[in-house]
């Protein structure tokens, strides 16, 4: 296809995943009946519809690669992260929605535009998750300093205190440049507590390995709500949310995995007991505000139905 049409394929598929994942009722997310204080569904929403240039910029850096006329390590992975956090709080005020998904995105949307497509847009997952690695690990000092401006502008909470190079530490941005520090070698430091840094440094063993897999077979059953949210619980049962785990400290997100596991063997949304479990995990869940929202589990179920919209999937 056409780089230009390439590119904006790329970044409609990943627009609509979060579109499609902030739209599903997962327990203590925000959601269509459900929010925090200051923020709403429609923050969301807003969020994805600003995000999708940033996508688009992104697929078609990664082309520019692949036609071997951009170095892959001058692509601006951090810059174009930092760029998309600016757009997303011009568009909506309801603060830090998106960024974790938005981290994981960027770098798959920049190794799906390496990537030569097939028969109807079709990607080759293999050789997108081997440029996903060489995108990440080719990443500079100078994304990881606009990695830490995006987190200035976008704000998170529960980002937990780092063992060094801190976020909020105003001398980490000279020390990233003046011992060249990349992006890649900050999320290192940084995976033990954070799976998104972890997808990033072990090329993305929960989005490829775990989620997507699991959400094609929950598809084929033809309910997209319920296949999301089985995702959702399903990541939220094998990987404790490190968002939780920051907040909360890392015995209440196992707690919170263990009622996952039990509401899935339960039936999930399948049976009148699974609902109900749903019910009362959620209820739980907001009891503490958006103490124990799992966020990352959110970003990273955004994650598999990026893959899926990517292999050709539509509502």
């Amino acid at each position: 296809m056409p780089n230009r049409e390439k590119a904006k394929y790329i970044s409609k598929c990943l627009e609509l995943a979060m579109l499609l994942e902030v739209n599903t009722c997962k327990p203590g997310n925000v959601t269509p009946t459900a929010s925090f204080e200051g923020t709403r569904i429609e923050h969301f929403l807003a969020s994805a519809v600003a995000a999708e240039s940033s996508f688009e910029e992104a697929a078609r850096r990664g082309i520019t690669v692949s036609e071997n006329k951009l170095n892959i390590s001058e692509v601006g992975i951090g810059k174009i992260i930092k760029e998309c956090a600016v757009d997303i709080n011009a568009w909506q005020k309801g603060g830090n929605t998106l960024l974790g998904t938005v981290m994981l995105f960027v770098p798959v949307a920049v190794a799906a535009g390496m990537t030569p497509t097939g028969e109807n847009f079709s990607f080759d997952f293999q050789r997108l998750r081997a440029n996903l690695r060489l995108a990440v690990e080719s990443t500079t000092a100078e994304d990881a300093v606009s990695l830490y401006e995006a987190i200035d502008v976008a704000k998170p909470n529960g980002l937990g205190d780092a063992p060094d190079l801190d976020v909020t530490d105003p001398a980490s941005k000279a020390r990233l440049l003046a011992d060249d520090v990349s992006l890649f070698e900050v999320f290192k430091l940084a995976e033990g507590y954070d799976d998104i840094c972890s997808e990033w440094v072990r090329n993305y063993p929960i989005t490829f390995d775990l989620a997507h897999p699991y959400l094609i077979a929950q598809l084929e059953r033809g309910d997209l709500n319920a296949a999301v949210v089985h995702t959702f619980l399903k990541i939220l049962f094998e990987h404790p949310d490190t968002f939780i785990a920051r907040k909360a400290g890392v015995e209440k997100a196992r707690e919170v995995s263990l009622d996952a596991k039990k509401i899935l063997e339960l039936g999930g949304l399948e049976t009148p007991e699974g609902r109900e479990s749903i019910q009362k995990l959620d209820r739980k869940l907001r009891a503490s505000g958006n103490l124990l929202n799992p966020g990352t589990t959110a970003d990273l179920t955004a994650a598999a139905l990026a893959l899926c919209m990517l292999s050709g999937y539509r509502p």
